[in-house]
């Protein structure tokens, strides 16, 4: 029974499946995680467990301190809650391992998208851009014209424009398990989660998997 898990993306690869096709691979690694608090709907009005994963950093705020006090755990590096489907139950202190999870089983993948900063039109939406000859001057990356002249004489909101691109939540739903090496805590996932190599990203049973 999973209710959620924290892993930290390690890279991407590929495996060969049994026909010999290629299947590409991200593989997953899961540091230590630990239930930390419980949520009840009597006391909180919803069910869920908050998770304590990583290693915790030298130095942490009283109020952090406190909570973990608390709660009689050991302080971790940051925390994640994860809600409860009816029936499913956790402890306090129960450690969350890659077995949690089964092969062939459909999760959702949440986590940080890759920062590109301030992009243009071009890498942002993929726009064509202007003509690359025939008089074309300064003009090869721009986004053209943004609106009508007389009527309505305004920029309708919501227009595509050049500004800060990525750096945002993302959610990949129905990733298939192809593999779990539960002694090396890995999960390995087929196709592309989201974020950088490193970022740690959130694995939840897929809502709309079948």
């Amino acid at each position: 029974m999973a209710a959620g898990l924290v892993a930290r993306k390690a890279g991407m690869t590929q495996i060969f499946a049994e026909d010999g096709a290629a299947v590409p691979v991200t593989v997953l690694t899961v540091e230590p995680c630990r239930v930390v608090a419980l949520r009840t709907a009597e006391k909180d009005g919803y069910d869920a467990i908050q998770v304590g994963f990583g290693v915790a950093p030298r130095f942490q705020t009283r109020a952090v301190q406190g909570h973990y006090a608390k709660q009689g755990q050991d302080a971790m590096r940051s925390l994640k809650e994860f809600r409860l489907n009816k029936g499913e139950s956790f402890e306090l202190g129960q450690e969350l391992t890659a077995e949690m999870f089964s092969v062939g089983q459909k999760i959702d993948v949440s986590g940080t998208s890759k920062g590109h900063g301030f992009s243009g039109v071009m890498k942002r939406y993929d726009f064509g851009g202007g003509r690359a000859t025939h008089g074309a001057e300064k003009t090869h990356r721009q986004m053209g014209s943004t609106g009508q002249c007389q009527w309505p004489g305004r920029v309708f909101p919501g227009k595509k424009m050049p500004g800060h691109y990525g750096d945002v939540r993302i959610t990949t739903q129905n990733l298939t398990i192809v593999r779990i090496d539960a002694e090396a805590g890995r999960i390995l996932v087929k196709g592309a989660v989201p974020g950088a190599k490193t970022g740690y990203v959130e694995l939840r049973p897929a809502v709309k998997g079948a």
